[in-house]
């Protein structure tokens, strides 16, 4: 509808434009079902790496990125331009111009290493900020990580129409009548990306949202993810309610967990506070429970493979093993019971027979493991019963939650869980004094880099969150593609310091500023790509600090952080074993990729492909035959015709994982990638453009 408008306003005749509007006016108003909206086409891109052109797409520095023009003539430093949409033409100064990149259009894209924090030397996790247009940068993991991402975490723009960062709430404006359509299309495009991203085996997308479009980010969700499974928390985030005018107060926002293939909730030892309204036991201790089954299905009919007899040997004490299953319509009392044994069955006290927990063959297993015991302390007319610890007890034990001591004399185990507590998965309605984001969101964010940064997330809202999916999982991949204040990067060093966890975290968030900071700039003259324009913006300014902080444990005045994480004795000072690096997301020409100039450009996409272990290499000597680094678990063939001396040095390194041809044959590229079949091979640069033409997929 909105590109419709569009078209319509461009009507001279207004008889026959006031005739179309009334048309669309009607057909808008008809019933449709399911989520109905319309496509927009996504943001222009600016292209700062790309020199402007004869021919080419660019938009003022000062304007609107999707204010395009061609570029007919160039004449020294002025370009004569043509306005796509007007058709005006206009003499720029080419100083004031912008290549851009619209849609359909292919680009090239590369990581630019901006700065980094090292602050584990000895350790080859490293985490990533990418600074870019989250889209852009989307494709970009696609092609280093489809399907290998274990959770994503995004808080997207809530759509309020908020100006303090554009990545908050104002993707459109408040009076735009096609608001939710906008939105939607925006959050589609980047969530069908998302889905490639994750692992369809096990993973989970956590997304964050109020009331503004919680509904229709729902129907979104369920459409994009058919196949997966999906559940909405309510959690409270501010306590006292922020006001609205003639409405409730506010005091929480939804959480969309959409679960992909085996994925699932882990239960977690947690505080009374989560505890809710949900009716489970709470208690610490290990629970022998009667090995007879009883409630539902209870009786030998339910279940006749579980009707057999146990034998126990005549002073009580010890396990004989069990006699074979009585079929159905076979009485008990005339089955041959050895004479030296006490035969047990599974007798309800009123005489009905009944089943066992287990079928003959399983008893056996958990009996021998010590999960079964002998207990004298019986109702009357019965010689014992048989006692059990159920399958969850079982799991505790053999993680080592629950300590074994040793054995009894029956051989049942005899277990310490005075230091267990008990772990649960709590309801969807969530009111934790922690996830108060005031307090753990603002305030902590303000003790660290100041006041630059308006509602971030409660650092451990964020964690609990992430913990219940990747508590499992200490070497996950987690992405946040909104990343806002960084608050994700920081709750995962948390969570891995709490666990001595491996796991790593890829943030994006584009680089704008706020809008007043925008116009105190444009007075100046400057535009987004100029250095004092960029350190003023998000990534530079609030995410990559609250990073490098965090990690060294200092504020952003080189001082101290105050105070502890709470749950745990950790001083925010001691900072995290962890290392960091921020990345510019830009545009190469392929016609110098082609040729084989920009390998030093392409290095850290390289990378971080193989898995971003240790320091990010650089090319020091652009005549090299071949890149060895073992350090990254990665190697690049340079100079084909250097294979022989090149496969030489591949075999002193074991730890090498990843291999990069650069050749132009295919033919080539196989033989070679032949020889390391056990290893992952990538040709150069024919992968790279083939899976790069990320424009054209859009």
């Amino acid at each position: 509808m909105a590109a419709i408008h569009d078209l319509l306003a461009q009507v001279q005749d207004q008889a026959l434009r006031e005739r179309i509007e009334k048309e669309i006016d009607r057909l808008s108003k008809t019933k449709k079902f399911g989520l109905v909206f319309e496509e927009h086409m996504p943001e222009c891109t600016p292209l700062y790496d790309v020199p402007v052109k004869r021919g080419g797409t660019v938009a003022k520095r000062s304007g609107s990125v999707s204010d395009v023009y061609e570029v007919l003539e160039i004449d020294g430093v002025q370009a004569r331009c043509i306005n796509r949409v007007s058709q005006n033409i206009e003499d720029i100064l080419i100083d004031e111009l912008v290549s851009v990149a619209q849609f359909g259009e292919a680009v090239y894209p590369y990581l630019k290493p901006i700065d980094s924090i090292c602050n584990a030397p000895e350790s080859n996790l490293w985490h990533a900020l990418i600074e870019a247009d989250n889209y852009h940068a989307l494709q970009l993991l696609e092609y280093l990580y489809a399907g290998k991402v274990d959770c994503i975490y995004i808080d997207p723009p809530y759509n309020t129409g908020a100006k303090d960062w554009k990545y908050n709430n104002d993707y459109v404006d408040l009076s735009d009548s096609y608001r939710h359509s906008k939105w939607l299309s925006f959050m589609e495009k980047r969530l069908r990306l998302a889905k490639k991203l994750l692992n369809p085996r096990d993973s989970v997308l956590i997304v964050t949202i109020d009331e503004k479009e919680y509904l229709h980010l729902g129907c979104l969700l369920e459409e994009v993810f058919s196949d997966a499974k999906m559940q909405m928390i309510s959690s409270a985030i501010n306590g006292k309610g922020i006001a609205r005018d003639s409405e409730f107060a506010r005091v929480n926002e939804y959480i969309f967990v959409v679960r992909i293939g085996e994925a699932s909730v882990n239960a977690l030892s947690l505080p009374d506070e989560w505890m809710g309204n949900v009716k489970t036991s709470t208690t610490n201790q290990v629970r022998w429970g009667s090995l007879m089954r009883s409630g539902s299905g209870a009786l030998r009919t339910d279940s006749p493979g579980c009707f057999y007899p146990i034998y126990i040997s005549k002073d009580k004490k010890h396990f004989c093993g069990a006699g074979e299953i009585v079929p159905v319509g076979v009485d008990r009392n005339t089955v041959s019971i050895p004479d030296d044994v006490i035969a047990l069955f599974p007798i309800h006290d009123d005489g009905v027979e009944g089943r066992w927990q287990y079928s003959r063959d399983k008893y056996l297993e958990i009996q021998k493991k010590g999960y079964v015991r002998i207990s004298t302390q019986t109702s009357k007319g019965k010689e014992a019963t048989l006692r059990y610890i159920s399958e969850g007890w079982q799991k505790k034990v053999e993680s080592g939650q629950i300590n074994v001591l040793g054995y009894d004399e029956d051989g049942s185990v005899l277990l310490d869980d005075s230091d267990y507590t008990k772990e649960f998965v709590p309801g969807n309605q969530w009111w934790i004094p922690s996830h108060d984001a005031t307090e753990f969101g603002s305030k902590l964010l303000t003790s660290i880099i100041g006041k630059r940064f308006s509602f971030p997330k409660s650092l451990y809202a964020v964690e609990d969150t992430l913990r219940f999916f990747v508590k499992n999982k200490k070497n996950a991949l987690i992405l946040d593609f909104f990343a806002g204040s960084g608050t994700t990067l920081h709750a995962v060093n948390l969570l891995n310091a709490e666990d001595n966890g491996c796991r790593r975290c890829i943030l994006v968030t584009n680089n704008e500023v706020s809008v007043e900071e925008a116009i105190e700039l444009e007075k100046k003259g400057l535009h987004p790509g100029d250095e004092e324009w960029d350190n003023l913006g998000i990534a530079r300014y609030v995410t990559w600090p609250r990073t490098i902080c965090s990690i060294r444990g200092k504020d952003i005045n080189g001082k101290p952080l105050k105070g502890k994480y709470i749950n745990t004795n950790r001083n925010m000072a001691d900072g995290f074993s962890a290392n960091a690096i921020l990345f510019k997301l830009g545009f190469l020409d392929k016609t110098a990729v082609t040729l084989g100039r920009q390998l030093s450009e392409l290095i850290p996409l390289l990378w971080m492909k193989a898995g971003a272990f240790g320091e990010c290499p650089r090319l020091q000597d652009d005549q090299c035959k071949m890149l060895i680094l073992p350090q990254n678990r990665m190697a690049i063939l340079i100079d084909e015709k250097s294979f022989l001396e090149f496969g030489d040095e591949i075999e002193k390194h074991d730890e090498i994982e990843t291999i990069y041809f650069v050749t132009d044959s295919e033919a080539g590229y196989r033989e070679m990638a032949s020889k390391y079949y056990q290893k992952y091979t990538y040709q150069l640069y024919r992968d790279y453009l083939d899976n790069f033409r990320i424009n054209v997929r859009r």
